[in-house]
């Protein structure tokens, strides 16, 4: 078990955690690899930065939303490691994986540094409750090294920032720069941390340097102001009915599809759906409904 007891009580009481060689070596390599079917490689961006003025024209420029065009990716945001993890923080399994974006950076594309921050703003309707069992769990999966050169984010630990409201949700330049931390990590690192915690992206202090990521949220499910991302709205994705597939029938729940319990199966649900995912196993939720007593 990768995120170990001492992982969990330091994100509650720090506000993050970092565990190194989170992922397995062949799931890594693998993701790294389909990288290149979403972003430039480095030395080809770096060779003619002008060829992709794109990452130039905002400091999220290099977002891209799932699902991606590699399962070897889209996977990530189901490990089961991580899963487990989110589980443990939120305390249920009833999970709601609210947000999974790939970033890419290239040094010298923008200047990325940004003041100290939390990132409830766009995750919430409101604030959130300092007294609550109700966590957001915002994940960073490395793709690549990410050294103190490497526009690594700086978190500032709760210990140390307690005090601090959160309104303005935006501080001053400075205001925390002797308390921060860099999060830094080898490809592979897990870096998580809470919506309540302030934070900030940084500059690459080296030329020719990139990073890249995997952001993946969860929360438990249920709370109507919280959350990032309408699933439905990715699910004409050309992507979207390969990635669904694979996964296992509790990984669906993940993103809202209904459980083989929900009483949303009948016979026409079950031979609808089967139509729109063609290679989805339907047994599962087939045999639920068959095992459901019919009352008139």
């Amino acid at each position: 078990m990768k995120f170990s007891q001492a992982h969990i009580d330091q994100f509650h009481r720090q506000g993050f955690t970092v565990v190194e060689d989170f992922l397995d070596t062949p799931s890594l390599e693998a993701a790294q690899l389909a990288l290149w079917e979403v972003f430039p490689r480095p030395e080809t961006y770096f060779a003619n930065p002008d060829a992709f003025p794109i990452f130039g024209t905002s400091q999220f420029a290099g977002l891209r939303l799932f699902p991606y065009p590699s399962w070897s990716l889209n996977r990530l945001a189901v490990y089961p490691d991580l899963v487990d993890a989110a589980q443990r923080i939120c305390g249920t399994r009833d999970l709601d994986l609210y947000k999974v974006e790939l970033w890419g950076k290239y040094a010298g594309a923008i200047d990325y540094e940004q003041q100290h921050h939390y990132d409830f703003g766009n995750h919430s309707l409101v604030v959130p409750k300092r007294a609550s069992r109700f966590i957001q769990m915002t994940c960073f999966v490395l793709l690549s090294d990410v050294t103190e050169a490497d526009a690594p984010t700086r978190i500032v630990p709760r210990t140390a920032s307690q005090a601090t409201p959160y309104l303005p949700r935006v501080l001053e330049a400075g205001a925390f720069e002797h308390e921060e931390i860099a999060l830094t990590g080898p490809a592979g690192s897990l870096i998580a941390y809470q919506t309540d915690v302030l934070h900030r992206a940084t500059d690459f202090t080296a030329s020719d340097r990139s990073r890249f990521i995997m952001l993946v949220d969860f929360q438990p499910r249920g709370l109507q102001w919280t959350g990032k991302m309408a699933w439905p709205n990715q699910a004409l994705s050309e992507h979207w009915v390969e990635s669904i597939t694979r996964m296992t029938p509790y990984e669906r729940t993940l993103f809202g599809f209904p459980s083989p319990d929900d009483d949303y199966w009948d016979e026409q649900t079950i031979q609808d759906v089967a139509m729109r995912y063609p290679d989805m196993n339907m047994s599962i939720y087939r045999d639920t409904v068959n095992r459901t007593p019919q009352t008139d």
